[in-house]
């Protein structure tokens, strides 16, 4: 571990520990390592709770790992027209200078005046507003603003968007979802058969699992996992029909395998290094003749009274 990050483990993982990056949350400063996400460098900083919950105001943690975490959701930026709410901790990049907030708690993530609503949550159950005030005529419409002033999580920007962004349609006989071995290994023997190919992920790194197996534990076709990532990513990039888009994530499946993906393109840069001249953002429309998802598998944790809070 590091002096300044306790929990943080002395090797191991996808993070380059030569190059710090600081940033802050709910206010504080903290450091972390190029190849964090927000939620990886704050558990490194012995941080836990994110969040609160949407109704009850309970306190809330990192719970999942990628796309599938149902809590960790916070406020990334201050700047009222760039503000991006409902971000999800183990999605977003830290970069230099990141700020970073929590949501749904006042005045404080620690204090929140909204956990009062925990304490009573026997009588607050799903729906019960719609039947409280929906009393004597006119009974809706004066408590309408108190409960849409609770409602929600984030805060919606509230100035005009100066960033750029695109759209974009292509044409592909193979459409490949995910680039874990069974991706990659879909791509690559497309490609080697001479069809167009484009192979979208969903992170900034191909491998999927094998990022995570160990190079002494665990081989595929006779080569460290590490070693037959790199080995089919460079001859994906040999073929000129081939495509790889990284950090582009599945919007939709549509008919006739129409498929739509965003690809964030400098959402984790820092503001020094956006080209105001480029888009952020890019939306995909792609057409396939085959598509293969190969996008893996997520286990269902097991569900018990208060599993997702921080700790448990």
């Amino acid at each position: 571990m590091t002096s300044d990050q306790p929990f943080r483990l002395a090797r191991g993982g996808r993070i380059d520990r030569t190059k710090p990056v600081r940033f802050s949350f709910n206010g504080r400063n903290y450091t972390g390592f190029a190849g964090d996400t927000l939620a990886s460098a704050l558990l490194s900083n012995g941080v836990h709770i994110v969040a609160r919950s949407f109704k009850y105001h309970r306190p809330r943690g990192i719970f999942g790992a990628g796309a599938e975490e149902p809590a960790g959701l916070v406020q990334i930026g201050r700047d009222a027209a760039r503000t991006d709410p409902n971000m999800r901790a183990t999605e977003v990049e830290i970069y230099e200078g990141l700020e970073a907030f929590p949501q749904n708690c006042w005045p404080s993530l620690n204090c929140d005046a909204g956990a009062v609503n925990d304490a009573f949550s026997r009588f607050l159950p799903p729906g019960f507003y719609y039947k409280t005030f929906m009393g004597p005529p006119g009974n809706w419409m004066a408590f309408e603003r108190f409960i849409r002033c609770a409602a929600g999580l984030g805060r919606a920007p509230d100035a005009a968007d100066p960033d750029r962004y695109e759209s974009a349609n292509r044409h592909c006989e193979v459409l490949v979802v995910g680039s874990g071995p069974a991706g990659l290994t879909a791509a690559v023997t497309a490609a080697r058969s001479g069809a167009r190919v484009i192979l979208a992920e969903e992170t900034p790194e191909l491998g999927g699992a094998l990022l995570s197996a160990s190079n002494e534990q665990f081989a595929i076709d006779q080569k460290a996992p590490s070693e037959w990532i790199a080995d089919i990513t460079a001859e994906l990039a040999s073929y000129p029909e081939v495509m790889i888009l990284r950090r582009a994530a599945p919007v939709g499946y549509y008919g006739d395998n129409l498929v739509v993906f965003n690809q964030q393109l400098q959402d984790h840069l820092s503001t020094d290094d956006r080209d105001p001249r480029a888009p952020r953002q890019r939306l995909w429309r792609i057409r396939a003749g085959q598509v293969v998802l190969a996008t893996g598998a997520i286990e269902r944790p097991l569900i018990f009274d208060g599993n997702d809070r921080p700790g448990v």
